[in-house]
């Protein structure tokens, strides 16, 4: 059962037109921290890295911490064992090209560092956590779900065991039924690409279906339990793909479908005292279908079984790409709100 203990938007004076792509991260002086991109619109030069503190029950106003002439991409916050915070996000246009950049916070995220690059001459997707946060191993490895979108959609988890400094990738992990995609994918891509750049329309319906755009694996949520790793993945297959690791991380198996409908829209899940996993998804099927309503789910099974808990969300707008984050039974939320704002809850999980 649920016990809510506040639900607000996190934006009371916006600064930009558009809002997406939060990440948030309790902090232990009991502020929360939450980050997104915003800007004109998506893909859009000005869009740049957002931050706001929650402080007793108010947020501050937002400040930008991240900006260039380049647009930028899905924050994602993360405590280092040493306290310090890092942020990661992705700049560039387009996608399959960015590359990852991080700042560091040493005072819990009142100054930001200037911004390096995290794999110095990446340009191919970018490394590092895409949208979802990190998962810390007890031996203190940093494992960060990853993913590509040139071509067929791909995911990997980038691999850390010197507190983030440096990172080395997993085997590529492609859904079940879908190896034979790659290169027509990546045909009407380049297509695609092309009459964006020379100002010639495009027709999407010209595009074969099985090469439409999206198909594949990306942005996956972690977790650990004692059999290993496991991870949730968005898919443009229908349904949210499962993959699995027994080596920290190194290898994973093929994706395979659960039975999650999901849109081919972010999800994200977090793991409690008790063994439950919270999911926070649209339970809708199809590709780039609707980002409504958005819901919670439970596994009380490991992942097993899923039963929904609520909807969160029911207008026909758009409600999406959430981030969730624990501390004991204890859960904190946030996800898209119409790309007007960003929608807060916490919660107790009673079971």
């Amino acid at each position: 059962m649920l016990q809510v203990r506040t639900h607000q938007l996190v934006i009371s004076v916006p600064k930009t037109l558009a809002h997406h792509a939060s990440t948030l991260l309790p902090l232990p002086d009991g502020r929360v921290l939450v980050a997104w991109f915003g800007g004109s619109r998506e893909s859009s030069n000005d869009v740049s890295i957002w931050l706001s503190e929650k402080t007793q029950d108010r947020f501050s106003e937002p400040r930008c911490i991240a900006s260039s002439m380049e647009p930028h991409w899905n924050p994602v916050l993360f405590e280092r064992q040493d306290g310090s915070i890092l942020l990661f996000y992705k700049v560039g246009f387009p996608i399959p090209e960015w590359r990852t950049e991080v700042i560091e916070s040493c005072d819990g995220g009142h100054t930001w560092s200037e911004p390096r690059e995290l794999v110095p001459g990446d340009r191919c997707g970018g490394r590092g956590p895409v949208r979802n946060k990190p998962l810390s191993l007890p031996g203190g490895r940093i494992v960060a779900p990853s993913s590509l979108e040139k071509g067929l959609w791909r995911c990997f988890m980038d691999l850390s065991d010197d507190d983030g400094r440096t990172w080395h990738q997993s085997q590529f992990i492609e859904a079940r039924g879908t190896h034979d995609l790659h290169e027509g994918l990546l045909h009407w891509q380049k297509v695609a690409m092309d009459s964006y750049l020379s100002g010639k329309p495009f027709d999407p319906s010209s595009v074969p279906p099985e090469y439409a755009h999206g198909r594949g694996v990306i942005q996956p949520t972690l977790w650990m339990d004692q059999y290993g790793l496991h991870a949730l993945l968005r898919s443009g297959e229908g349904y949210i793909y499962r993959t699995d690791s027994a080596d920290s991380g190194e290898t994973w198996c093929e994706a395979y479908p659960t039975s999650i409908p999901n849109n081919n829209s972010g999800i994200d899940l977090t793991m409690l005292p008790g063994g439950e996993l919270i999911l926070c998804y649209n339970p809708v099927g199809g590709n780039f279908s609707a980002r409504s309503p958005i819901s919670l789910a439970i596994s009380r099974d490991l992942g097993e079984n899923w039963e929904k808990i609520c909807d969160l969300e029911t207008e026909p707008d758009e409600f999406s790409y959430p981030a969730i984050v624990s501390r004991g039974n204890h859960v904190y939320l946030t996800y898209t709100y119409r790309r007007q704002n960003i929608a807060y809850w916490e919660f107790d999980w009673l079971p």
